[in-house]
């Protein structure tokens, strides 16, 4: 089982890059249009950068011209823990990885159909799948010539 991100802040801050960490652990939000997944039309599954759970599919991903990357629903309701975000003087859901607790943004209820949902997720807080695969592959290939 993975640890909650709660539980052990040391380990995910030697885990995490600086941005990943400020961000899932943190609470904190990316600048808009600067995360690699806004304008990405990669197919496959989004997943926590975290702990590896799959959040959201390409499939349900859209352009809200909001600057992150959207997705009108995930892939399981399961793997999604919402939270209320009064921060700044605001009313908002936050969205967090349930696995891990990560941090991934907030969603709204401005979205398209069928949900009028509007998950607004932080591109450092997620992986894709390919991105994943393409890592593995690297590191094998620096292990086999060493």
């Amino acid at each position: 089982m993975t640890e909650k991100i709660a539980d052990n802040i040391q380990k995910w801050k030697e885990q995490l890059s600086p941005e990943e960490y400020e961000v899932c652990v943190n609470h904190g939000t990316e600048p808009p249009f600067s995360g690699k997944y806004n304008d990405a039309k990669l197919k496959g599954f989004f997943k926590c950068t975290c702990c590896g759970e799959k959040l959201f599919s390409s499939n349900e991903k859209f352009d809200s011209g909001s600057g992150w990357p959207s997705f009108w629903q995930p892939v399981s309701e399961e793997n999604i823990e919402y939270l209320s975000d009064t921060d700044y003087g605001m009313v908002r859901t936050e969205v967090n990885c349930k696995k891990c607790g990560a941090h991934l943004g907030h969603v709204f209820d401005d979205g398209p159909k069928p949900t009028n949902q509007r998950y607004c997720i932080n591109s450092v807080s997620l992986k894709h799948e390919k991105d994943e695969w393409s890592s593995k592959i690297i590191e094998k290939l620096l292990i086999k010539h060493n």
